[in-house]
């Protein structure tokens, strides 16, 4: 990518005022740069991602909204940082790992967000900061503020998948959104050439049915008063807008990668267009800023940078403890249990989830309802069926099919004051969202102190014939992940009040329902709004001889042996799995001192496994017999019928029973 040498300005109808602030905000950012590039090299810091000849950018673009509009950045953006007045030793202090930073040390770089300056930061994977934008801008839609959200992404992003999927439910939905991309020729090594085909980036626009622009990055006027320009417009009649920046990274990806893969005479073009030297040159000819004026304000901004890299050192190395840290994993609920009335209705499974959604879309009006067909269609499983005619097309929202992007909307929506619940068709297709649940909902409120205010809905299981892409049983996968509540109701009854419990609590919780349950399982009901504590099982018989431990559609395969042979165990449905009842586990294995788990998921790294361990470790004295498991065979969920129930081992249960009665 080779660029014109010379940056025309026009002043149109800035001030002189104007146009020395802007200067000012331009210099901050390159001056901070040139400290940290020294305090790396004396390895006072341990990264630097450096936006050396891209500052016009940050700078044009935050300085063209308002300072309560959302902006989220990426790591070549300190301009936005500095532009939005964050006090440079808090900065200081995130880069080092200090308390006194965004992350209590939990975090580096620019990984941090912040709700006091409506910044919200990045994470490694890039993309799906762009999906974080469309939640916070549906918001914005909600309440009618008239505000934009602005999204930042550099060229190499664009390949990813999350790209694609922001900008299309943007347009679908007229978010009011800017989606920024840098394009500085490189995604670390790779150029441009070789991440799109298109000459420009803006024209992927034209696909998204978007209109968009191309501005000169390292003009800061241009960046300026297009993007001012852009976003009254955006405000008035909301839509998104593509916008790409041509500029240019001076250096390397990060410090320790360099630029040698830079071609020489493309780094001397670029450095002929650097947004500072040309902006100083052109205040200079229009006597507007003279030599004095320059010193000055460069002594300004060095001082305070000192003064407050003083502040940052003179902070104690941050300490911690581990039960600080674990109590930093979840945001603290104070949950008051409400209790049912008396009245009741028999309801199936399907039934009792429906009507938790429904009540909880009453109390709480703040609640986003998101999914592929759940609205005028109702859902696969028809769990919203009637709700759009209830409640608006506002609140049941029908999505593309873009699993990934609607959950990182799902967070934006968190982000600006909203309780979502977003319908998986299928519990398998998380696979497809995988990434912003594991690294972004997860590690939220850890990371910055960010609730992640949302319900995943997970039909799931086998015993109804989909085969291997509509029946697995996957809870194990996020039971691994610290951050998540994992909820698995075997009855009605507790699916209704556990998943009143889960839109309040306002951590993430992954709620899964078994498919084969949904019109099989009856049970009356209480007809109002109701909660179940999480983290607490359920006794469903006590005995003396034997401990079985189940959830889900393993809880009744061992009530139908129960029923059969009438052994003497107490029988406990876990109903959640993290947070898990360890207390009842326990209290439970010392009376009987005979243990067997069943799982409908495969054996190897299940929750089985864990609760094994968990036995082992703190219960061994009191074991009269080896814990024994039973969980399906280790391959994937077969179709035909007599396959599925090789693969289901629940006949396993009566024989595993008689061993440790008899052992």
């Amino acid at each position: 990518m080779i660029a014109s040498n010379k940056i025309i300005y026009d002043r149109n109808n800035y001030s002189d005022k104007e146009l020395i602030s802007l200067y000012k905000k331009l210099v901050k950012p390159r001056l901070i740069e040139e400290k940290m590039l020294i305090l790396l090299r004396q390895g006072k810091i341990s990264k630097w991602f450096s936006g050396i000849g891209q500052e016009a950018i940050a700078v044009g673009v935050c300085n063209a909204l308002s300072t309560d509009e959302y902006i989220l950045p990426m790591h070549r953006n300190l301009g936005i940082f500095t532009s939005r007045n964050i006090p440079l030793h808090k900065l200081f202090a995130q880069w080092q790992g200090k308390k006194s930073g965004f992350t209590n040390g939990r975090d580096r770089s620019f990984h941090f967000g912040s709700q006091e300056f409506k910044i919200i930061g990045m994470i490694s994977h890039l993309g799906p900061q762009l999906g974080v934008a469309n939640g916070i801008a549906l918001g914005n839609l909600l309440k009618n503020n008239n505000q934009v959200t602005t999204v930042f992404s550099g060229d190499g992003a664009t390949s990813e998948g999350d790209f694609h999927e922001a900008l299309n439910v943007a347009a679908v939905w007229n978010l009011p959104v800017l989606f920024c991309v840098e394009n500085n020729g490189y995604g670390l090594s790779t150029p441009s050439s070789e991440q799109f085909k298109c000459k420009n980036i803006a024209d992927k626009g034209v696909g998204y049915g978007m209109e968009s622009y191309i501005i000169d990055g390292n003009n800061i006027l241009e960046v300026h008063s297009k993007v001012l320009e852009i976003a009254q417009s955006v405000r008035v009649n909301p839509r998104p807008v593509l916008i790409e920046f041509k500029t240019f990274r001076m250096r390397g990806h990060e410090e320790a990668s360099g630029n040698k893969y830079v071609p020489h005479n493309i780094l001397e073009l670029w450095a002929l267009k650097d947004p500072i030297e040309n902006y100083q040159n052109f205040l200079r000819k229009e006597n507007i800023l003279s030599e004095e004026l320059e010193v000055l304000i460069k002594e300004e901004i060095v001082h305070e940078i000192n003064e407050h890299l003083r502040i940052a050192f003179a902070e104690e190395e941050i300490s911690s403890t581990t039960e600080n840290e674990i109590a930093g994993v979840y945001k603290h609920i104070h949950f008051i249990e409400k209790k049912p009335n008396q009245n009741t209705t028999e309801a199936r499974l399907v039934d009792a989830i429906s009507n938790g959604l429904d009540k909880s879309l009453e109390v709480f009006d703040n609640l986003i309802v998101m999914g592929q067909d759940i609205a005028e269609y109702g859902g696969v499983f028809k769990v919203t069926e009637g709700f759009l005619k209830k409640y608006g097309k506002d609140r049941i929202r029908n999505t593309p099919i873009c699993e990934s992007s609607i959950i990182e909307a799902a967070y934006g929506l968190s982000i600006n004051g909203f309780k979502s619940v977003v319908e998986l068709q299928f519990s398998d297709f998380i696979t497809s969202g995988f990434n912003p649940v594991i690294n972004l909902l997860a590690k939220s409120f850890y990371r910055w102190n960010q609730p992640a205010d949302i319900v995943l809905r997970m039909p799931c299981g086998a015993g109804v014939g989909a085969g291997p892409f509509h029946s697995q049983t996957n809870e194990a996968w996020f039971t691994k992940t610290p951050g998540l509540k994992v909820v698995y109701p075997a009855f009605p009854y507790d699916a209704k009040g556990l998943l009143a419990t889960s839109i309040e609590d306002e951590n993430p919780v992954l709620f899964f329902e078994h498919k084969a349950l949904y019109r099989s399982i009856y049970q009356e009901i209480p007809e109002d709004y109701y909660t179940i504590p999480l983290g607490k099982a359920k006794l469903l018989n006590e005995g003396m001889d034997l401990t079985i431990i189940a959830y889900g559609l393993a809880v009744h395969w061992v009530l139908d042996e129960f029923k059969k042979h009438q052994f003497s165990a107490d029988i406990i449905d876990l109903r959640t799995l993290q947070p898990l009842d360890v207390a009842t586990i326990y209290k439970s294995v010392k009376k009987t001192g005979k243990v067997l788990i069943v799982q409908e998921d495969t054996l190897f790294g299940g929750i089985a496994s864990d609760i094994s361990a968990l036995i082992s470790e703190n219960c061994f004295e009191y074991l009269d017999a080896p814990i024994k498991r039973i969980g399906s065979i280790e391959t994937p969920i077969p179709f035909a019928k007599n396959l599925e129930n090789l693969y289901l081992q629940n006949d396993m249960i009566i024989k595993e029973v008689n061993i440790l009665l008899k052992y």
